[in-house]
């Protein structure tokens, strides 16, 4: 076996140590992984727990039927593909047929041949492998659909739907909540004088001093152009000052270098939000509260933090 087939892990169930044992003495010698289980309920258990490629489960178990394995199983799988073979004695198309109806992969009639035991289990691993690149590449995209593709943070859309729950779960459990938007000080001019390759570096730079200065459970993201929105929880409104006004002094005391030139770049940002024992119902008015104190700290110089109390309900 390749060394990726040698990941794959097989379920074997079956209660009789003889027929178990015929199972899984070829898959050893081809290097699978083997899960082992003697009644049907254990396992599902091992299913469940271990979520292996390739279940091969006999038809007439001590607990559970053969059936009612393969519908746990399939109903289990849902967000992970297994490839199920059922072993059977009985050479009646009639109990083949309603296996594979029930989620069924495959089948192997007993007594068997270990080259077509083999040869079956390998078509699983195949096509269970097949599944994972699927179901890998999915996750990549959805991961994409995510993420803001310049700075690598959470893109508008994940941002704001990480601050609406959050915002749910402090209303629900009265812990702290606090929004901050955060706008680069005259980026325009930026773009304008040195080019939209400075300005991606500058977008780039401020993104990784938003990553590395936030507490872990604390979120950032990009909503768009030189606009970002920070998520902080669990803290009073002292401690999120404190942390806002460290990404503020870092971003301000470390110019971006770009193609010879030096770049100063500083930010403002408007905060709003509630201790533990204050409410807020809906994100959209917060989000107003914070760009009222952006808006003030743009007014009142830029490179500093203002903040607008929400109102107490």
């Amino acid at each position: 076996m390749s060394p990726a087939e040698e990941r794959f892990k097989v379920l074997i169930i079956d209660d009789s140590p003889v027929a178990r044992k015929l199972v899984e003495l070829p898959l050893l010698e081809k290097g699978y992984r083997l899960l082992l289980a003697t009644s049907g309920q254990s396992g599902v258990e091992l299913f469940e727990k271990h979520r292996p490629d390739v279940v091969i489960t006999d038809w007439v178990l001590p607990d559970l039927s053969g059936q009612e394995v393969c519908q746990r199983i399939r109903s289990s799988s849902q967000d992970s593909y297994a490839y199920v073979i059922v072993l059977t004695a009985q050479t009646g198309k009639e109990n083949l047929v309603k296996a594979l109806a029930l989620g069924a992969d495959d089948y192997l009639t007993k007594p068997f041949h270990r080259g077509e035991l083999l040869a079956r289990v390998g078509v699983g691993a195949r096509i269970t492998g097949l599944h994972r690149q699927v179901e890998a590449k999915n996750k990549q995209l959805e991961e994409l659909a995510l993420t803001d593709a310049l700075t690598g943070l959470p893109n508008r859309r994940a941002i704001e739907d990480w601050a609406a729950s959050q915002l749910s779960n402090a209303a629900r459990h009265g812990f702290p909540f606090w929004v901050a938007l955060a706008d680069l000080d005259h980026f325009k001019q930026v773009n304008d004088t040195f080019g939209h390759d400075a300005g991606d570096a500058v977008l780039k730079r401020f993104s990784k001093i938003l990553k590395s200065s936030l507490r872990r459970g604390d979120l950032c993201g990009r909503l768009g152009g030189e606009e970002f929105l920070l998520v902080l929880t669990h803290t009073d409104k002292e401690n999120a000052l404190k942390v806002i006004d460290r990404i503020r002094l870092e971003l301000s005391s470390t110019p971006v270098t770009f193609g010879g030139c030096t770049v100063g770049v500083t930010a403002s940002f408007g905060l709003a939000g509630f201790e533990g024992s204050q409410k807020a119902s809906a994100l959209g008015p917060l989000r107003q509260l914070a760009d009222a104190a952006l808006y003030s700290a743009k007014r009142a110089g830029r490179n500093r933090i203002e903040f607008t109390p929400a109102p107490v309900c």
